[in-house]
């Protein structure tokens, strides 16, 4: 009989200890949260061209070829319609100021603080498909508007640079 109360008195015991154990490890879970700063939202901006597909430029696309005014067919950042110029030295974009231009060669430009790629522009340069390099817009341009045939050209293109266009305007 002392066997079984023994045992029955341990229990207890043990009980008691794991109930208290429990409440002061609660407690200090509740102080190690409280001293654990608030999570951050991560915003991150999901690029319009996947970062992992190939991307190049049209060497042949000089500033030369490329100056004068083009009018927007297709864009993730521009509506359709809207112009964009093209001069010695700066480029107007649609709803924007005129910023500066440096042909860096190789169909590359920078454009204010922003890289410029001709992707794509037809032997008459009519057409071109233009874009940021590092995924953040795309357009495809045409000097009347209506590309007919040579926007199938740029959008090939386009995809194939892995540019999501269903992120069109």
């Amino acid at each position: 009989m002392w066997i079984t109360s023994g045992i029955s008195l341990w229990a207890a015991k043990s009980a008691k200890i794991r109930r208290e154990s429990a409440g002061v490890l609660v407690f200090a879970l509740a102080v190690l949260s409280a001293c654990t700063p608030e999570p951050v939202a991560v915003v991150d901006v999901v690029p319009v061209r996947n970062p992992t597909a190939l991307v190049a430029s049209q060497a042949d696309a000089s500033l030369g070829r490329i100056s004068g005014r083009w009018i927007v067919v297709e864009s993730s950042r521009f509506v359709a319609g809207a112009p964009i110029v093209i001069g010695q030295g700066a480029v107007q974009f649609p709803k924007g100021a005129a910023v500066s231009l440096t042909d860096m060669g190789r169909g590359r430009f920078v454009a204010g603080p922003d890289e410029v790629w001709v992707h794509w522009l037809d032997a008459d340069a009519r057409t071109a498909a233009i874009g940021d390099p590092h995924g953040g817009w795309f357009a495809v341009i045409d000097r009347t508007g209506a590309p007919r045939e040579r926007l199938h050209a740029a959008r090939d293109i386009l995809e194939w640079y892995g540019y999501d266009l269903a992120r069109r305007l």
